[in-house]
Formats: C-alpha cells, structure tokens, sequence
C-alpha cells in the first residue's frame, strides 16, 4: 500500500453528525458526508472516506472558488447549517435526515434518508457537488445512471440508492462519481435527496414546499423532544446539546443505543486501537438511560428495559455485554485489510470480539437504570422483574470470578475494583426495591450477606495502602481511574480518607494538562500511547464535587469542555498536547459523563453509578 497522505484526513473535530433514529451522518466542517452507513448504524458504510481517502466515497457540497465557512446546529436541533460567504454572496446548506415517525401525517417516504438543502442568501454562488458512493465498506463501485431528469440511480448487485438533483443543475458522470453543478440565486433554494430503495419506485422530483415542510417536522421532532428536559440550570446549553447527541445514538425500531456511530476511528494515531462501536452494549445503555432519566426522559428508561427483557426470553441462561441494534447475537469481528484506515490508523475492524467475554459491572449499570427509573414513578414493565431477578442470581453465583472488567481485556483475567463495585451496586439496588422484586426472604438474607462479603473485599483488598489509593484489580497495585468511582456509587463518602488519598495519587500519577488517563499507557496490554480519556476527567470532577472541592471541581470542568469541537460534540479520547480529538466520534459516554458532572456540580445528582469509560483498548473488539 502507498504511502498515507495524513494531511487528506481532516481532523476528527471538524465532523458534525445528523441522524434519523436509524443510522448517522459525518458531515465534515468542508461540506463532505464521509460517513454513512444504510439502512442503519450497524450496516456497511455507502460513504466511508474517514476510513480511506481514495476507496471510501462520500457526498460533497461546496462554492466553486475560495470561501469563508461556518456552522452551527439549529436551536434544540439535531438539524446543522453551514454558511459559506464569497465576498458579499452568502449560502446556506441546510443538513438534516428526517426521522420517519408512526401517526405523524406528513412522513417522508422511508427510503429519504439524508436531505442536503441548498438556501441562496444574498448574491449568486456557483456550487458543485460530487456523488461518489462506495458500497460495502468500499470493495464495491456502483454504477451511475440518470434514470429521471432530475434523479441518479446508484447501483451494484441487490444495493441501489438515488439521489434527487436539482432540476436546473448539470450532471456529468464518470468511473462511479457524479458532478452536479448548479448556481444558487435568492428565491431558487434547491435540494439534494439520498434515497436508500430495497424495493420500491423510483423517486419522484420532490418540490420545495415538501422540502421545507419536511425541515420544520424534522426541527419540531427534537425540539419537542427536548422540551422533556427538566435541567434548568448554570449548563443548560451544554447539558441540551448532551441530551440531543444521545438520543441521536437510539435505533429506534428496537429502542436500542449505539455507543457511537462509527468504527476504528483511532485512540492512537497510526496504532491498532481501532474498534467497532456500533452496536449496543448493555452497559453503556443502561448509563446513558439513566443520564437521560435523571433529566426527565423517562420513556428511554422503559424502552430500555423492554428491549433487554425481551433479549432475556431469547436466551434466558446469558446475557451479552453487547448486540446488535436489532436485538441479534452475532457480532463477528473481522478487519477489513483494503482499507488505508484513518490517517493510516490500521487495520480497519467491523463486528467486536469482546461480545464472548464475562465483565459483571454490566449487572450493577443495569440495576442501577432499574432503580432509577423505579424510583421516579415506583413501578415498572412487568416483564422486567423476571430479568432483574435473574441478574441478581448472576450476581450471587459470579461475583469472585475473574473477569475481562470494564476495559474488556484480552489476557488479564482478574477481579477487577469495578466489576466489584458494580456488583455491590447492582445488590444494594436490588435490596432498595425489594418490595418490587419479591425475592423471598431467604434470597434477602444471601444479597445482604454478599454485599457486605463485597464491601469488605473491596475496602481491604482493592485499596492498597503502599500505594494509598484504590487500585484497578483486587490484590494488585495497578493505579487506574475506576478508584474514583468507590465515592460515586456510595460504597464510601467522599470525604473518607482512603478516597482523599486515591485523588492526590490518581492527580499526580495520571494526569496531565489538567486531563486524567484512564491508566498508564505503557502498563496496558498494548503498550501503545492513547489519548486522555474524556470520561475518567469527568469522574475526577464528580468526585471533587463530592469532596466541596467546587472552585477547584469547576475549573476543572471548563478545562474538560475545551475537548468539545465547535459544534459541542465529544470524542472519546483528547490529546491536550496538539488539541485534537482520538476515537470514535461522537462518543456517547463522553456526553453522558458531562451530564453526570453538571449534575454533580450543582449537587442534584444522588449517589449513583456513574458512565463507565469504553471498553477498548484491551481486546480485539476494543
């Protein structure tokens, strides 16, 4: 393979993401879709040239000729403008994917899947955009045909999409691209339709007026959405845009969540850390319902439930850590060795090893969703209370065992602190909603007694006195960022001793330009450099917040807000040094910990499990 030319890439920060409750779009600060994957999150990319420049494809919008360019995302929207100004010419493009909603009159066909909408404002701009979709991750070229005066049919095997022109544009084809020019004139807005059609019609010309109606359910959908918001409060625009990327991460079919809507998108420029999160894992649905309940989204909470009991019935003997967004098992993990990968960043992996592996911190996140949403209204679905019940079995019979823990490993099987703590958590939740439960008064008596057995083990074993810090395994002197979560689910306040100390180690040890690692990066199983993990600063706010350590807990909350791009947006990881975004983007744990920091801050949040970090760096499948 050629050489990588870095400089093609853009910066991870320069994306923004649209969605429609069944897959997401990176559209680049330079008008360029370079993700998209149909018909959804989990599906092979049509348009992937974050992954590879050349082999990718993409859809592209721009002036012909230099121009300033800015965004912003509409108010309480998921909906992004871009302007681009030419002297004294100015021209909006407007980029949304419409959800497709039940009763709700004025739907888009199904097959819309992305509108590109083209807004002249002052003056004229000659603009050119170019068609070049690539299926299946890029090892298929489709061929182009105009099929209608104003629609192209993209098409390779079974796989087919169309894309609306405007009718006054010119198209030019050629080898699997097409170059739609056009001139954009006051008065003349013009649109740009994807179309993804397993069977159906060929799409007619969409006039306009349709267009524009289309836009305004689809702003009306979030901000509708978003009007279920309790937060009011010093952080309302940052915990609103928090709010708004999360339930862009629900496939909605399903109720499901993705953790991102992208694959490999490296924590190490030029490394191997490079995963696939576009699937469902337990855990981190179950915390980022629980962000969202705690802001007064309570319908999330019991979709969620819903969803993970119906997976129950289908395998009532194991739960995964991770699926599919429709529900199914099987995530192989393969390398897709064609690929340059970004910035070189290799290889490229679809599908995650880690679904085989035992990481019991599931059971606690998912008990303490459970709890939450209990206690806001005091009942629940009732075929979840058969699911909780064999959570809590899972939690007697497997709690001394070794497992992968949090960040997944690969070859170092231990009892990890947060598996522990999670599995005392998952207990307690279950005590607090004994009534609920009705575990009969000798499994009563087990919880209580393994809980305490926990506690005790944790307390002696998982805080090392030479090091004067809780550490990440029972019995080894590992530091990681997981010793700060023992305030946050309760087991100790944040005032004991041993947690004052775990900071001052964890501060001097792990942090760097005011960011925490996760770890040491020379410790792990990779020995690969990684970026500061976003979530892990955000504990540290949370837990100095605890302390009423607020001055010293709120700056280092605004320094941890420079990791957003100019959108609001979170990666998962940071590089302070060249201030820059690492991994997958946008990262639903990062916005999460934001919430669960402002919540901290302002001392409305209770006791509770707080996001876990991803799970990458130390398997296979990240």
């Amino acid at each position: 393979m050629a050489r990588t030319d870095r400089n093609r890439y853009p910066p991870i920060d320069d994306y923004g993401v649209v969605g429609d409750l069944r897959s997401a779009a990176l559209i680049s600060h330079q008008g360029s879709v370079d993700w998209l994957c149909l018909p959804r999150f989990d599906s092979p990319s049509m348009f992937g040239r974050i992954l590879d420049w050349e082999k990718g494809g993409y859809l592209e919008i721009i002036p012909v000729g230099d121009a300033a360019v800015s965004r912003r995302y509409r108010p309480d929207s998921n909906v992004i403008e871009t302007l681009w100004a030419q002297e004294r010419s100015r021209m909006r493009v407007v980029d949304f994917m419409p959800p497709a909603l039940e009763r709700s009159r004025s739907n888009p066909p199904a097959s819309l899947r992305l509108v590109r909408w083209i807004q002249p404002i002052t003056g004229a701009m000659d603009w050119v955009a170019t068609f070049q979709p690539r299926f299946d991750y890029g090892q298929q070229m489709p061929q182009i045909v105009q099929v209608g005066p104003a629609v192209l049919r993209a098409s390779s095997g079974t796989i087919q999409v169309f894309l609306e022109v405007p009718l006054a544009a010119t198209v030019a084809l050629r080898d699997g691209t097409a170059a739609i020019t056009g001139r954009a004139l006051p008065g003349h807005d013009a649109g740009i339709l994807l179309h993804y059609v397993e069977k159906g019609r060929v799409p007619r010309a969409t006039p306009a007026s349709v267009i524009r109606r289309w836009l305004l359910d689809t702003d009306t959908y979030w901000f509708n959405w978003l009007r279920g918001c309790t937060y009011r409060g010093r952080y309302e625009e940052l915990v609103h845009r928090s709010a708004l990327v999360l339930k862009l991460m629900q496939y909605l079919p399903s109720g499901a969540f993705v953790a991102a809507p992208t694959t490999s998108l490296p924590e190490n420029l030029g490394g191997s850390l490079n995963w696939d999160y576009r699937y469902t894992w337990l855990r981190d649905t179950a915390v980022l319902v629980n962000a969202l309940l705690e802001l007064g989204f309570e319908a999330e909470a019991t979709g969620f439930l819903r969803w993970m009991s119906r997976e129950h019935l289908r395998h009532p003997q194991h739960f995964q850590v991770m699926y599919r967004v429709d529900g199914s098992e099987q995530i192989p993990e393969v390398t897709l060795d064609h690929l340059e990968g970004y910035r070189g960043s290799r290889p490229v992996r679809i599908g995650n090893a880690a679904v085989e592996q035992l990481q019991l911190d599931v059971f606690g996140e998912v008990m303490e969703t459970a709890y939450t949403a209990w206690s806001a209204r005091r009942r629940m679905p009732a075929p979840s209370i058969p699911t909780l019940r064999s959570l809590v079995d899972m939690v007697l019979t497997h709690w001394q065992d070794p497992d992968s823990g949090l960040w997944e490993s690969r070859s170092r099987q231990r009892r990890y602190l947060y598996s522990q703590l999670m599995c005392w958590l998952a207990l307690d939740r279950a005590l607090k909603m004994k009534s609920w439960l009705r575990l009969g008064s000798e499994k009563l008596a087990e919880v209580r007694r393994v809980r305490e057995q926990i506690k005790h083990e944790v307390l002696t074993r998982g805080y090392d006195d030479r090091v004067g810090a809780f550490t990440q395994a029972l019995d080894y002197p590992d530091l990681d960022a997981t010793g700060l979560t023992v305030p946050l689910v309760g087991m100790l306040p944040a005032s004991d001793p041993r947690v004052v100390s775990t900071v001052d180690v964890l501060k001097r040890e792990l942090m760097h330009d005011g960011f925490l690692y996760r770890y040491k990066p020379e410790d792990s199983e990779f020995n690969q450099p990684e970026g500061m993990f976003i979530t892990c600063t955000f504990w540290l706010v949370d837990v100095l917040a605890q302390m009423g350590r607020q001055e010293e807990a709120e700056e280092l909350f605004g320094r941890v807000t420079e990791a957003a791009n100019d959108l609001g947006l979170f990666a998962e990881e940071y590089d302070p040094s060249t201030r820059t975004m690492l991994g997958n983007f946008p990262q639903a744990l990062s916005h999460l910990s934001l919430i669960g920091a402002v919540l901290n801050l302002e001392g409305r949040s209770r006791l509770r499990a707080t996001p876990s970090p991803r799970r990458s760096r130390s398997t296979p499948g990240g």
